[in-house]
C-alpha cells in the first residue's frame, strides 16, 4: 500500500483501503489517485465543467467511478427538465459526482438536493460544493446505511433517489436494502435511479434481493450496448404496488419508463460507515 494512502478508521465491517485488491472474479478497478481536481462534462451534458476535487485519502469514495458518469449522463440527458422541480437525494454520494453536476445544469428549484454520505466523506462533499459555488443549490449530509434517516430527508421526502456504485461489499446489502425501503417509504411516487458496475459474483446478488422487495426495471439508454460491455449496469427501483408481486427469475417488473429512452418524462410512479471497497 503507498505510504500517501491510509486506511481509514471505520465502525463498519467493511475491509480497509486496499488500492492493490483484486475481487476473487475478475474486474480490475481503476488506478487510484490520492488528489487533485478534474473538469467533468458528463460527455458535453453540462454547459459549463463540473469542478471535481477527488481524494481518496478518505476512501475510495473520493475518486470518479464508471457508475457514475454513466448516471449522471443518463440523469442529464433524458430528466434535466423534470430534475429541476425535483426533490433529489444522493445516496453513497462520495464526493457528490452525480449530484452536483444535477445541481449545476438544472437548476434544482423546489428544495437544495441532498448529497449524503458516511461522515469520512462529509468534507470532501462540502468541499465540492464550495468548488462549484452551489452552497444554494446542495446540502452535504451524514447517512448511515441501515441507520434511522436524518431529520432533513424525512422533511426532505425526496421523490428522485440517484445512487452510483452502492453494490461493493456484500455485508452491507442488508443495510443498503433497508435505507432503500426507508427512503421509499417516505414518498409513494419516489424512484432510484440506480448504477453500479459488476466486479464480482455476489453483486448481482443485490438486484436479486432489491427484486423481492421493490419494482426493479432495467433502464432503456442509447448507450447501453456500450457500458454493457463494460460491466454496467442502470437499473430504477420503486415501490411496489399493492397488486404488484416479486417476479419469477427471467420475467420483468411491471412500471417500466419506456419513455426513457426517447427523452421522455421522468417517471412518477445511507452509508453505515462501509467505504467502497478498493
Amino acid at each position: 500500500m503507498p505510504a500517501s494512502i491510509n486506511p481509514v478508521p471505520s465502525p463498519s465491517p467493511s475491509p480497509p483501503l486496499d488500492p492493490v485488491a483484486v475481487s476473487e472474479d475478475l474486474t480490475p478497478l481503476p488506478t487510484l489517485k490520492t488528489k487533485g481536481n478534474t473538469d467533468i462534462t458528463f460527455d458535453g451534458q453540462l454547459s459549463r465543467p463540473l469542478r471535481y476535487h477527488e481524494d481518496v485519502r478518505s476512501g475510495c469514495g473520493g475518486q470518479t467511478w464508471p457508475a457514475g458518469m454513466v448516471l449522471g449522463k443518463h440523469m442529464l440527458r433524458y430528466h434535466r427538465d423534470e430534475l429541476a422541480k425535483a426533490r433529489i437525494l444522493e445516496l453513497g454520494a462520495g464526493g457528490g459526482l452525480v449530484g452536483l453536476g444535477v445541481a449545476l445544469e438544472c437548476g434544482v428549484q423546489s428544495r437544495r438536493l441532498l448529497l449524503t454520505d458516511q461522515l469520512e466523506m462529509l468534507n470532501l462533499m462540502k468541499h465540492n460544493i464550495r468548488l462549484n459555488d452551489l452552497e444554494h443549490r446542495a446540502e452535504a449530509l451524514v447517512l448511515n446505511w441501515g441507520q434511522p434517516l436524518p431529520q432533513e430527508v424525512v422533511e426532505q421526502k425526496p421523490n428522485v433517489i440517484i445512487a452510483a456504485e452502492c453494490v461493493y461489499f456484500e455485508p452491507a446489502f442488508p443495510l443498503l436494502m433497508q435505507t432503500l425501503k426507508d427512503l421509499l417509504a417516505l414518498n409513494e411516487e419516489a424512484v432510484v435511479y440506480f448504477c453500479f458496475k459488476k466486479r464480482r459474483r455476489a453483486d448481482m446478488r443485490f438486484i436479486q434481493m432489491a427484486k423481492k422487495a421493490f419494482a426493479v426495471e432495467e433502464i432503456p439508454d442509447e448507450d447501453r450496448p456500450v457500458f454493457q460491455r463494460q460491466a454496467l449496469f442502470l437499473f430504477s427501483l420503486r415501490r411496489r404496488s399493492s397488486r404488484q408481486t416479486p417476479c419469477a427469475p427471467g420475467r420483468s417488473m411491471n412500471g417500466s419508463s419506456k419513455k426513457m429512452a426517447n427523452g421522455g418524462a421522468l417517471a412518477n410512479n445511507g452509508d453505515s460507515g462501509i467505504h467502497k471497497q478498493c
